[in-house]
């Protein structure tokens, strides 16, 4: 007859194997936020270019979101202004993810209604198309661009708390400085790719023209270099010698300058924006005006370029280079 264990070992038993169970998913937790980048909490940074310490940390998928709201807004010409007064209202609707809720039909990043004629659910649910409809009502509204942001924010949105968007201006402020080039190198991200297919320059150059329109890749074209097979493209630019695939974005007097912004307005807003897609379109470095970005550092900072010659990044005060992970 088989000896019967008692409740006290029983009990050790069980207490030890909930222990493991917990153990492993706190492992599991941690492998599948360093494969994603972090996307559950912080893994980017913006910082205030005026030097007083304001800083916001935010997730991956908040800065795609707040890039594309971004680029929306200065593809149409819109003042800096604009584009945080959107930012800020998207950050309290939503806190700047794209989700598929809200009170009774509200959709997307601004909790748009298709019942009060924003679109359909589809269209509501594309950040580009959602941000369009933003600032189509916004522009709507005369002097938004001297009014409080709560009040502009209100005219668009009729919010039954219209006070709630003030708390969010000035991250809102902040991230529309870097993200549309007023604040040179101030926006980066850890850059650890997302779970999601990388496709390389193709993917780069689809999601630029998805956010900024097809103006962004001329008149160059916005060249790729490297090993891989050549997508249709002008005339191939200079290869790092890895492997990797580079995009490069001219910015020069016929570059087309959103906004009457000046060219290195331009320049940091292409880079910046490079930087908060990274996770997702699987980036590996950005380089500008002599700076460089470069993902898997817990502490990306724009700096110097570590090694002279990568990717042309000493000389790079007329482009944009974009180099993808494959």
């Amino acid at each position: 007859m088989p000896e019967q264990s008692s409740p006290k070992r029983r009990g050790r038993l069980f207490r030890c194997g909930a222990a493991l169970v917990a153990l492993l998913a706190v492992a599991g937790y941690l492998v599948v936020q360093y494969v994603t980048g972090g996307s559950g909490g912080p893994g980017c940074k913006v910082v205030s270019g005026n030097g007083d310490g304001a800083s916001y940390r935010f997730t991956p998928e908040q800065a795609v979101n707040a890039a594309t709201i971004t680029a929306v807004g200065t593809a149409r010409g819109l003042p800096e202004r604009a584009v945080t007064i959107a930012l800020a209202t998207a950050l309290q609707e939503s806190a700047l993810r794209n989700i598929k809720h809200g009170d009774r039909d509200s959709l997307g990043l601004f909790q748009q209604r298709p019942s009060q004629g924003w679109g359909t659910p589809k269209e509501i649910m594309d950040p580009t198309y959602s941000a369009g409809e933003f600032y189509d009502h916004l522009v709507k509204v005369p002097g938004y661009t001297r009014l409080p942001l709560t009040v502009a924010a209100q005219r668009v949105q009729r919010s039954g708390f219209p006070q709630a968007y003030a708390k969010h201006e000035p991250d809102a402020a902040l991230l529309a400085a870097a993200l549309t080039g007023q604040s040179a190198a101030t926006l980066t991200c850890e850059g650890r790719p997302a779970a999601t297919r990388a496709s390389g320059p193709a993917g780069v150059r689809a999601a630029l023209v998805r956010d900024f329109g097809r103006d962004v890749l001329e008149p160059a074209g916005a060249a790729v270099g490297g090993s891989s097979a050549a997508t249709p493209t002008p005339s191939p630019s200079a290869s790092d010698g890895s492997g990797e695939r580079t995009v490069t974005l001219p910015v020069s007097a016929d570059t087309p300058s959103a906004g009457g912004r000046s060219l290195d307005q331009r320049g940091w807003q292409l880079a910046h924006w490079a930087v908060a897609n990274a996770s997702e379109l699987h980036i590996a470095r950005v380089t500008y005006a002599g700076r460089e970005w470069v993902a898997g550092n817990t502490a990306s900072q724009w700096r110097e370029p570590s090694v002279k010659g990568t990717a042309g990044a000493e000389r790079d005060a007329d482009a944009v280079r974009i180099v993808t992970m494959r």
